[in-house]
């Protein structure tokens, strides 16, 4: 077993003081991880991790990834003590209002956090979507004499990690893959909240990780060896075509004489009291909190400089490769500035003759854009012929195959938005993914770290109503997209058309400071012609006026598929001497952002006499239709049969909307 020497001993037990301090100051958190693990994550950032605190963006810096983000405080401990900007005052209001140190780590909020981690499994599925983009810029960029990308991706993992589903989803993945830029060290400390790993929890991990083609290698002890773990990593990281698992041993707690190897000391303050213990037992002044000895404060300028040097040799690099091959040199700078601009020009054309379901429409405007987007990588869980996600010309990314742009994350939609998630915090890739609507209940964590941490993540969701026909019930997500719009931050759209659907693509793709979903038909629609509805110009404001009445009678308000029967209705309400103004609204979160003028343009509220009409459930179109509307839709779930017969089983019909404009009228 290695033996710490004293300037470790000082170090790990400073990280250790920090974690309980913080947790006892704020009167909340998870003092046992980071109090178990401190010396295993030391040793990593000591001497393996590649970082420059100065520059926490840097491109090729390592990623570093908390799954077990509860701990937060080691991660909070460490970025101060290595030199991130993250003064010992945030630490000290750990979980406060406003502090620097929420109560589990958060993308974009803390220096060096590379991810927002808290739900376990996350994490680790995150960082598998990391180690594929380094994988694809590496097959990209790289060059003879250039590694411009060559970075690892480093994870601390639970036992609750590895219990949670997209763990294992996302582990099966990393290991058909063969990415062996993925550690992962799993903090095998026995423990989970309701005690005793053994009540739940009793399989093999690392058999299992070994048939998910990873090497394993195990270290027990009380969790101070970290020779051995240093060894191991020098291991992992000379490995090719495995992702490495380090089972450790660890001891949650460790060094309280009352909680150390309980559950009492996973979620809560240790008290004052067991804390002045622990630290008089290690030979520290127990009436001082946070504090930091002169060894650890070394730590900071020690890892200051060797990150100034290691980036600097990296700039070096970056200008020679800039002369060498200015055309790509170009391309990630431009890509790092977020310069995207789409001439309409390059949508695909669409005849208003041919009816195309918007999944199709999806497919033909992915096939136009993609060859000069290289840095959008596609995928779909498995659905690919049925999401016309895989574009003409793509090449599937495998093991020895990473320049590949199109993913199969197989029968895995969970991993597959966590990954994706991943993907996206590269700075430099955009991915997006497909699945049937109804499937995205099983990805919902992760569209919500999405929407929460705003990573440019695109969910493609097709099939998206009663149209599915015959699959019934179970494969008609009647409430999906009511439940996908409550997502603060979330951009869902619902085209209306094949050319809804191509400006869909264009305003996703040129705008990256948040995720977007887009549910798209099975079936086949009307196309609408842009020579004729004007109107459309304003698709990116989420809402716009596609038939216009100056002075209308009721307002048809409907999205997707439904708004061709709105536009049958209007016309038929007109054939009766009644005038409609038929509003599409494919993304009401952008509408919503639009000013008073233009909200109050398109739906003028002198005109109360409304109507919605969706093949999905009515909640949230309320806020539009007011006292006076009226709503045609769904309010049960669906059945299976034709589509056309659902829809007329259902009541979703022109002949429905005419009546409902007809009722509402009444009623204002």
């Amino acid at each position: 077993m290695g033996v710490l020497t004293e300037q470790d001993k000082v170090c790990v037990q400073t990280i250790r003081f920090l974690s309980m301090d913080g947790v006892q100051a704020a009167k909340s958190g998870h003092p046992g991880m980071p109090m178990g693990m401190a010396p295993a994550a030391y040793a990593l950032w000591q001497h393996h991790l590649k970082f420059d605190p100065k520059n926490p963006e840097w491109i090729n810096r390592d990623r570093f990834v908390l799954s077990a983000g509860h701990g937060s405080m080691l991660l909070y401990s460490l970025l101060h003590l290595f030199g991130f900007d993250l003064p010992l005052e945030e630490l000290k209001r750990f979980r406060q209002w406003g502090s620097k140190t929420p109560g589990h780590p958060e993308y974009g909020h803390t220096p060096g956090v590379e991810v927002t981690t808290g739900p376990l499994g996350q994490g680790i599925a995150n960082a598998v979507g990391m180690a594929i983009a380094q994988k694809y810029l590496a097959a990209r960029y790289n060059k003879e004499n250039f590694s411009i990308f060559d970075y690892h991706i480093y994870t601390i993992c639970g036992d609750g990690c590895l219990q949670e589903g997209v763990s294992g989803e996302a582990s099966s993945l990393a290991g058909h893959l063969g990415l062996d830029n993925l550690i992962v060290i799993y903090d095998d400390n026995h423990i989970t909240i309701d005690g005793e790993t053994s009540l739940s929890f009793s399989e093999n991990v690392a058999m299992r990780y070994r048939a998910y083609g990873w090497n394993v290698l195990e270290i027990g002890g009380d969790g101070h060896d970290i020779d051995t773990l240093d060894s191991a990593l020098e291991f992992a990281k000379a490995q090719s075509e495995r992702p490495t698992l380090i089972k450790f041993r660890s001891h949650i707690g460790y060094g309280s004489p009352n909680f150390q190897d309980t559950h009492t000391a996973h979620g809560a303050p240790l008290g004052e009291d067991e804390i002045k213990l622990i630290k008089k037992n290690a030979g520290w002044d127990p009436e001082k909190t946070f504090v930091i000895p002169a060894q650890a404060v070394a730590l900071a300028a020690a890892a200051k400089e060797k990150g100034k040097t290691l980036y600097a040799d990296h700039q070096k690099q970056m200008e020679a490769y800039a002369k060498a091959h200015p055309g790509l040199a170009r391309e990630l700078k431009d890509a790092l500035a977020g310069k995207i601009s789409i001439d309409e020009k390059m949508l695909p054309v669409f005849d208003p003759a041919t009816p195309v379901a918007t999944r199709s429409a999806s497919g033909k405007t992915l096939d136009a854009l993609m060859p000069s987007m290289p840095l959008v990588l596609g995928g779909s869980a498995d659905l690919t012929p049925s999401n016309n996600t895989r574009f003409k010309g793509a090449d599937d990314f495998q093991k020895n195959h990473p320049c590949g742009r199109y993913i199969r994350y197989g029968v895995r939609e969970h991993a597959m938005g966590a990954i994706m998630n991943g993907i996206a915090v590269s700075g430099i890739l955009r991915p997006y993914g497909g699945t049937f609507l109804v499937f995205a209940d099983y990805m919902r964590p992760a569209i919500r770290m999405a929407a929460m941490s705003g990573y440019p993540t695109v969910f493609v969701f097709t099939h998206d109503s009663i149209g599915v026909g015959e699959d019934g019930p179970t494969h008609q997500p009647v409430e999906t997209l009511a439940s996908l719009r409550i997502f603060p931050n979330l951009l869902t759209f619902r085209p209306a058309d094949a050319n809804e659907t191509a400006l869909m693509w264009k305003y996703i793709l040129e705008h990256d400071d948040t995720p977007a979903a887009a549910a798209l038909t099975r079936q086949n629609l009307p196309v609408l012609d842009k020579a004729k509805y004007l109107g459309m110009k304003n698709f990116d404001k989420g809402a716009y006026v596609l038939i216009e009445e100056a002075r209308p009678d009721v307002l048809l308000l409907a999205t997707g598929s439904e708004v061709a029967l709105a536009v049958e209705a209007c016309a038929k309400l007109a054939a009766e001497g009644i005038k409609a103004r038929v509003v599409s609204m494919p993304c009401w979160t952008l509408f919503d952002k639009q000013d008073a003028a233009y909200r109050e343009s398109v739906l003028p509220s002198a005109v109360k006499a409304r109507v919605g009409v969706e093949a999905g459930v009515e909640n949230g179109w309320w806020k539009y239709l007011g006292t006076c509307g009226e709503f045609v839709g769904m309010r049960t779930f669906g059945a299976s049969g034709p589509f056309k017969t659902c829809f007329e089983k259902f009541g979703i019909t022109v002949d429905a909307v005419a009546a409902a404009a007809r009722k509402s009228i009444a009623r204002a």
